[in-house]
């Protein structure tokens, strides 16, 4: 990792590796995951006031959730499930095609709205890319870049996928998608693999409760991806299909540029104070210290919004 390449946007630095793909592969894999991978949610949600358990039996009536990931069903549904905060909705996702998305969402969302169901600040909005269909394992660096993506650009996304009514309480608690273990592991010192244990073996952190998780991803013996599931835990809970699907996108594509900069090396996540900085920023937008399940961000100004704005710009512009 010694030599570095500077992109000329606005030149995060790219660790170079041995394991470079080739303009050919990167052209391959970009096509072959955006056709095999499917962004898959997990919906959760307060039950309207006053209604108990009793709920879930005409939901799941009205639903018709498949329990099978390989059939869509009528409405996408893996399975509708208890969870702490209310209820969760599994949707297995679909190709990437933002008409039907939209429609299917509606389609799911608009009998909840109905209900009155609410998004509260203990409900989030899970996102799992799923590989259903990949025969082949996915290069190391793929990941790596993944990873290095997320923690460079991770303010930022926390900021985009909040969903608090206030300034003093943008986003929710931190317990269920804490960033404090993913802001220690780099890909320039262990292997996605070591990343992985590292998380599972964490005393701070439980695995499955990490900003990105990746509890589900398996590797091949000498360290591919074989099952290239991942979870982005950190967005706060959504019931607008517009905004839900438009993250999908976002997430996806995420993903194929991670393979994008998999060509040159591993994007880095910026020089020592610009990354002291990021951490200082993700402090301030996901802690445990606010008022029932919200983080304090009072300490989120109109400069730090500023701030925050400038690095999705620069993030949707990569």
């Amino acid at each position: 990792m010694a030599s570095q390449l500077h992109l000329t946007m606005k030149e995060p630095i790219i660790f170079r590796r041995d394991d470079c793909l080739s303009h050919e592969q990167a052209m391959y894999w970009k096509d072959l995951l955006y056709r095999t991978v499917k962004i898959g949610t997990e919906i959760e949600f307060a039950l309207p006031k006053g209604v108990k358990r009793d709920f879930m039996d005409p939901l799941t009536e009205v639903l018709q959730p498949s329990r099978d990931l390989n059939n869509l069903g009528r409405y996408g549904i893996l399975d509708i499930i208890h969870e702490h905060c209310g209820v969760e909705i599994q949707v297995i996702g679909r190709q990437p095609y933002y008409p039907a998305l939209i429609e299917q969402y509606r389609a799911i969302l608009d009998p909840l709205l109905e209900r009155r169901v609410r998004a509260r600040a203990t409900c989030g909005l899970h996102y799992h890319t799923l590989p259903i269909g990949l025969s082949e394992p996915v290069p190391e660096i793929v990941l790596a870049n993944v990873w290095n993506l997320t923690r460079r650009y991770a303010p930022h996304l926390r900021y985009l996928t909040s969903a608090g009514n206030s300034l003093e309480s943008l986003c929710r608690r931190r317990n269920y998608t804490s960033h404090l273990e993913m802001v220690r592991h780099t890909p320039g010192v262990y292997s996605m693999r070591e990343i992985q244990q590292l998380l599972s073996d964490s005393k701070r952190v439980p695995e499955h409760q990490n900003f990105l998780n990746l509890e589900h991803v398996t590797f091949t013996g000498d360290g591919a991806v074989q099952d290239f599931h991942l979870e982005f835990r950190f967005p706060d809970a959504d019931l607008a299909p517009t905004s839900i699907v438009a993250k999908t996108f976002l997430f996806l594509a995420l993903l194929l540029k991670a393979v994008e900069i998999s060509q040159y090396g591993v994007i880095h996540v910026g020089q020592v104070q610009e990354w002291r900085r990021k951490v200082e920023l993700l402090d301030m937008l996901s802690n445990n210290d606010g008022n029932l399940a919200t983080s304090d961000t009072s300490a989120v100004t109109p400069e730090v919004l500023d701030e925050l704005r400038a690095g999705c710009r620069e993030l949707l512009e990569l």
